[in-house]
């Protein structure tokens, strides 16, 4: 090995480490901060090691923050994944005479961003009266992740040989048949990876809430979770650490135990006989 590769090894290396180090530092100061009565900005050592700040926020208007959050983020991941998947199947399956311009229409509203959209919606949600309300705010999450749940839905789908469908069909399947018994079990990774990008983006989502919910007692935790600023500027940073650590918690239990369908590929080998 030659000096030249020994060295571009090396500074490869070192730029990975300063790379990771960004991401681990603030991850170590939220859990030391969390675990201690005289938290600040700096990462350091709990002294002394304390449970209170978790106590402080175990409260019952959180917990009903994180239901609130429950229930906007599943009923959004839900009803998005359903629809995106039915949107998707006569795309996927069928020549449509407007396809193709409705696909670049659905690609066009992925770049959207929300907060130019939060003024025509507000106002539109304050004259029909739907302000305030958990279940019209999850139906505007469904409709913003629609485009592109189903541009991903269709590229799945698209994976899926036809001659299973096919086969399906001549055995007496119906349509809808053959969609449930025979292409959904092949997608289940890209089931479950659309599932949890819509349920992270609707679980971390502050601004749209923010807007169409007047009521503190429907706020979900993301926007819960800016109580712990005050209006001076003071930070409550063990208890903001507390919180960030349950409110991470939901996330990434639903990554554990969903790892083995994203972990799963399409793999159609020996499906289809020649």
């Amino acid at each position: 090995m030659t000096a030249r590769v020994i060295i571009s090894k090396g500074a490869i290396n070192l730029i990975l480490i300063v790379i990771g180090m960004l991401f681990v530092v603030p991850l170590l100061w939220v859990i030391t901060a969390a675990f201690s009565q005289n938290a600040s900005l700096s990462v350091q050592w709990p002294q002394p090691f304390s449970m209170a700040s978790f106590k402080q926020v175990l409260t019952a208007s959180n917990g009903l923050a994180f239901l609130n959050s429950f229930y906007l983020s599943i009923g959004t991941a839900v009803a998005t994944v359903f629809i995106a998947t039915v949107a998707a199947y006569p795309l996927s399956r069928y020549q449509l005479r407007f396809k193709k311009p409705f696909l670049y229409t659905i690609l066009f509203a992925t770049g959207l961003p929300i907060t130019a959209m939060m003024v025509p919606v507000y106002e539109v949600y304050n004259a029909l009266n739907l302000v305030d309300s958990l279940f019209w705010t999850g139906t505007f999450l469904v409709a913003s992740s629609l485009p592109f749940a189903i541009w991903m839905m269709k590229n799945f789908m698209d994976s899926v040989p036809t001659e299973l469908e096919e086969a399906a069909w001549v055995d007496g399947a119906s349509v809808l048949g053959s969609l449930v018994r025979v292409i959904l079990p092949l997608m289940r990774p890209g089931l479950a990876a659309v599932g949890i990008f819509i349920f992270v983006g609707a679980w971390g989502n502050f601004f749209v809430p923010f807007v169409l919910i007047q009521s503190s007692n429907l706020d979900p935790a993301a926007v819960t979770i800016y109580q712990f600023f005050s209006e001076y500027g003071m930070v409550a940073y063990g208890q903001l650490a507390a919180y960030s650590i349950l409110y991470t918690i939901p996330v990434v239990v639903l990554y554990i135990f969903s790892s083995r369908w994203l972990g799963g590929a399409f793999n159609f080998g020996g499906a289809v006989k020649g």
